[in-house]
């Protein structure tokens, strides 16, 4: 199975606190179907100090994993939220947008 959004695919948030966000994926957790997007879905994390790893302490702020039926492609030239479909081109499997029909790249 292909997945529709992959790594450093840009993104829009469709719902939640941050709807409406783009961002880059970073990191996909294939398991539990969640991403985690670059600037979106921000926590406070209260950190302990790990002198080994030369690691302060305090509190920072992180980028949680969102469910990635929560997030869909950013088409840059319709500025809108788009779909994926794949088709095969010279017995490749590529994807493209559903609405501009036009490849990723």
């Amino acid at each position: 199975m292909a997945a529709k959004i992959r790594f450093h695919d840009v993104v829009i948030v469709l719902t939640g606190r941050d709807k409406g966000k783009i961002g880059i994926v970073q990191k996909i957790y294939h398991g539990n179907n969640t991403v985690i997007v670059q600037g979106v879905n921000l926590v406070k994390k209260h950190q302990k100090a790990i002198p080994e790893k030369q690691q302060v302490a305090g509190i920072i702020s992180k980028e949680s994993p969102i469910h990635i039926s929560n997030v869909s492609i950013f088409n840059k030239e319709t500025n809108k939220p788009d779909k994926i479909e794949f088709f095969w081109i010279n017995g490749k499997k590529t994807r493209r947008y559903k609405s501009t029909k036009k490849s990723l790249t």
